[in-house]
């Protein structure tokens, strides 16, 4: 059988078809606008994701057995902000995860309500990002288009109900909504109340492997697909990308250098750090973990080379950076403020150190470890609670980077596990879907079957010194210019 896996992300809906035994046998990717309405703002057209989800569904299976398509589920960018009306029509464009808009509605969660209270309804505290904070600066800021809202969803959970009309969502996203109870794993009453909304107005909650439905039949004639195939209700893209790089049962450990840079910490039992400077979640394999996210990784190199340096050789740019650990220059990368461990919106990326012999390369050397550096941070939390972690897969565009997983092996002072795929969230949307569709008994089992690793960055001491000494330099920057507004 065949098994479609869906990567909604920022800039693109990637699609991804995998065989029984994990091969992919097909990729094809739809990009899409993002704007940006105001300074700090960031919206999409959900209409977008679902045009080109289906646009690319249909050159996905243009040349195989539709016949043999038995499910099909999602790994999708978190948080987004989805409303639709009685009529379910999208009431106004999707408030994305790197929106800085709420830094009001943030304020009032964590300080009026109170970061100890939000920790015990939800597990987690109010990051900018998060789907809360929007509902109640839609509440204050739109209140007609507020009073509209029949359903709210997360951006992949648009995509579920457009194929199957069912109104759902999973554990591990609905865990960024800052409206869940991440330990009890149901809606918060507490929270519903605080953002003045029902029930009703939310999704039913599902494992990330669970059936939700099938195919709508005017959707399947469409694709030209069984209207059996089963649609499963997938996972937020991190969750997914575990899923893809096996970082599934306890203690295993994934960095995604994404639009977004996350580490992604697997455990068998619920747990919170006392600061909530990471995130307690729910997970894809129907357990837990904790996460770390920066909401500029990749996307500082993107910005860095396509805006700044105006290239698109990356790679030719990084060939002759050879003094790693020696960089007199520093990046701090908040492009869009900053959530793990810092909770600044305001927070935004300089550099530092630069002087008359300060060349081309030492600048693009800074974006890469400035972005590993601030791993760092949420990885130096979680070895504060006890966590011992000697090695992590990786995944994401800058995975594809060999120096940059250098850097990371050496930052970190952790041995990374290249895998075979590095599709992350497509594959891990994949792979749901094969246990959804019974395929496999579990998610764990699917992970040890099909994913492979086929080579290990492993961390140098002498580098791993300099690089010590690097970082400890990096951690006293942002305390150094915090609360300045630019």
């Amino acid at each position: 059988m065949l098994y479609i896996g869906v990567d909604l992300g920022t800039s693109a809906v990637k699609l991804l078809l995998m065989n029984a035994n994990g091969k992919i046998e097909n990729i094809v990717s739809k990009e899409y606008p993002l704007a940006f309405p105001h300074p700090g703002w960031s919206e999409q057209k959900p209409e977008d994701w679902y045009a080109n989800a289906i646009a690319g569904i249909k050159e996905l299976t243009a040349d195989c057995d539709k016949s043999q398509v038995a499910g099909i589920s999602f790994g999708g960018q978190m948080h987004g902000l989805v409303v639709l009306d009685e009529k379910d029509n999208v009431i106004r464009p999707a408030i994305l995860w790197n929106d800085g808009r709420t830094g009001k509605e943030t304020e009032y969660l964590n300080n009026t309500i109170g970061k100890e209270n939000l920790s015990k309804y939800t597990a987690n505290i109010a990051f900018a990002g998060f789907t809360a904070p929007k509902i109640l600066w839609m509440k204050e800021n739109e209140p007609e288009n507020f009073a509209r809202i029949k359903k709210i969803m997360l951006p992949k959970d648009y995509l579920a109900y457009k194929l199957s009309g069912t109104f759902c969502s999973d554990y591990s996203d609905a865990s960024g909504m800052l409206l869940m109870d991440v330990e009890k794993k149901c809606w918060s009453k507490e929270m519903i109340e605080i953002c003045g909304i029902t029930k009703e107005q939310l999704p039913t909650l599902y494992e990330s492997y669970d059936v939700v439905g099938t195919l709508r039949p005017d959707i399947a004639k469409e694709l030209g697909l069984p209207e059996e195939v089963k649609i499963i209700a997938g996972a937020g893209d991190n969750a997914a990308a575990a899923v893809g790089t096996g970082t599934v049962g306890d203690g295993r450990c994934n960095i995604s250098l994404g639009t977004s840079g996350t580490i992604f910490i697997s455990s068998k039992n619920f747990g919170v750090d006392e600061h909530n400077a990471l995130h307690s979640f729910a997970h894809a394999d129907g357990n837990y973990h904790l996460m770390g996210c920066m909401l500029s990784a990749a996307s500082c190199n993107k910005w860095w080379m396509d805006e700044i340096i105006r290239t698109k050789d990356y790679a030719k740019e990084q060939a002759d950076i050879t003094k790693l650990g020696e960089n007199h220059v520093f990046y701090l990368p908040y492009l869009m403020g900053e959530r793990s461990p810092h909770n600044d919106p305001d927070a935004r990326a300089m550099f530092v150190g630069m002087s008359m012999d300060t060349t081309r390369e030492d600048m693009t050397q800074a974006v890469l470890e400035g972005v590993a550096f601030g791993l760092r941070d949420s990885l130096e939390v979680a070895r504060s609670l006890g966590i011992q972690i000697d090695r992590t897969k990786i995944c994401g565009g800058g995975a594809k980077s060999p120096l940059w997983k250098k850097i990371i092996a050496n930052v970190m002072n952790l041995k990374v596990d290249v895998i075979e795929s590095e599709e992350g969230p497509g594959y891990g949307g994949a792979i749901l879907a094969a246990v959804g569709c019974g395929e496999y008994a579990s998610v764990e089992e699917a992970a040890e079957e099909l994913v492979k690793v086929v080579d290990t960055v492993e961390p140098e001491a002498e580098l791993v010194a300099k690089y010590e000494e690097q970082y400890q330099k990096f951690v006293k920057l942002y305390p150094a210019v915090k609360g300045m507004k630019f």
